[in-house]
């Protein structure tokens, strides 16, 4: 079969992989748009909905890693009194896998109290539905301070 033809017969798999890629990505972003959106509102049903079963929340500090469970009990305090927190997406990357049932992100985000941060993680598709899997919050650290937030972490512990 010679280049051309092979070309053409290729181009409608390449494009119906492409769109569904894309359609993915953009519900993956709808979710992370809601989820944020949820966590600012503090609505806890519909924040804890978003995540899978298993699903895993890494925050800023090294003892914070929670299963869906530990994370609620964390945050249902704060939410039952109408307190969330507000992160802003100003810049995002999804990757959709091969299989179309995985994703992974990462996204830039603001916050009025820790300034930029950085969000990324891995959802996954469970009943029809994108559901978080694991989201990671961190504080990307400038190269330029790293050595002296080292320094005073291990000074820390």
């Amino acid at each position: 079969m010679n280049s051309l033809r092979r070309s053409i017969l290729f181009l409608p798999l390449w494009y119906v992989a492409t769109a569904r890629a894309s359609a993915a990505s953009d519900q993956v972003g709808a979710l992370l748009d809601a989820f944020h959106r949820a966590a600012s509102n503090a609505s806890f049903d519909e924040y804890f909905g978003m995540f899978a079963p298993d699903g895993v929340f890494i925050g800023t500090d090294a003892s914070e890693r929670w299963t869906v469970e530990q994370f609620k009990a964390y945050t249902k305090p704060y939410f039952d009194k109408g307190h969330g927190w507000t992160y802003v997406a100003v810049e995002r990357h999804i990757n959709v896998a091969d299989d179309g049932r995985h994703a992974s992100f990462d996204e830039l985000l603001d916050n009025a109290s820790l300034g930029r941060c950085r969000g990324t993680g891995v959802v996954r598709r469970i009943g029809g539905a994108w559901k978080i899997e694991q989201y990671h919050l961190t504080i990307p650290v400038p190269n330029a301070l790293a050595d002296e937030v080292v320094k005073r972490i291990r000074a820390g512990k």
